[in-house]
C-alpha cells in the first residue's frame, strides 16, 4: 500500500492539485483583502457611510448598537452585509478561475497532436500482407 501512495503522488496531477491548492488559498486572501480593504470602503462611502460589516438584524426583536454587542449578547443574527462581502469575494475569484479554465482551453486548442500513425503490429501485418500479394 506504500507503495501505491508513492506512485499516486508521484503522478503529476496528485502534484498539479496540491500546488492548486496552496495556490487558491493564497490567493482567496489576496481577494478577501482587496474586498475588504479596497472595495468595501469606497462602496460603503457612496452608499452614505455604510460599514457592511455591521449590516445585521437581530432576530431575538431586540435593538443592538453593533454587532459585537449583539453577539455578546449571544443573540440569533443574520449578518446580511458579511453576506454581501462573501458573494463579492466569491464573484471575483469566481470570474478569475473562468479566465484561467478559458486561458488553458485556448492552450490546449492549439497542442492538438496529429493522430499517431499504424502501431508496429499494424505495420507488420501490412507488410505480410503485401508480401502475400506479391507472390500470387
Amino acid at each position: 500500500m506504500l507503495q501505491e501512495f508513492k506512485t499516486f503522488i508521484a503522478k503529476g496531477n496528485a502534484i498539479d492539485l496540491a500546488v492548486g491548492v496552496v495556490i487558491g488559498a493564497a490567493f482567496g486572501k489576496i481577494v478577501s483583502s482587496v474586498v475588504d480593504d479596497l472595495i468595501m470602503p469606497p462602496l460603503g462611502l457612496l452608499l452614505g457611510k455604510v460599514d457592511f460589516s455591521q449590516l445585521f438584524v437581530s432576530l431575538d426583536g431586540k435593538s443592538y448598537p453593533t454587532l459585537a454587542a449583539a453577539q455578546e449578547a449571544a443573540a440569533p443574527t443574520l449578518n446580511y452585509g458579511n453576506f454581501i462581502t462573501v458573494l463579492i469575494q466569491f464573484i471575483i475569484i469566481a470570474w478569475a478561475i473562468f479566465l484561467v479554465v478559458k486561458a488553458i482551453n485556448t492552450l490546449k486548442k492549439g497542442e492538438e497532436a496529429a493522430p499517431a500513425g499504424p502501431s508496429d503490429e499494424v505495420k507488420l501485418l501490412t507488410e505480410i500482407r503485401d508480401s502475400l500479394k506479391q507472390r500470387s
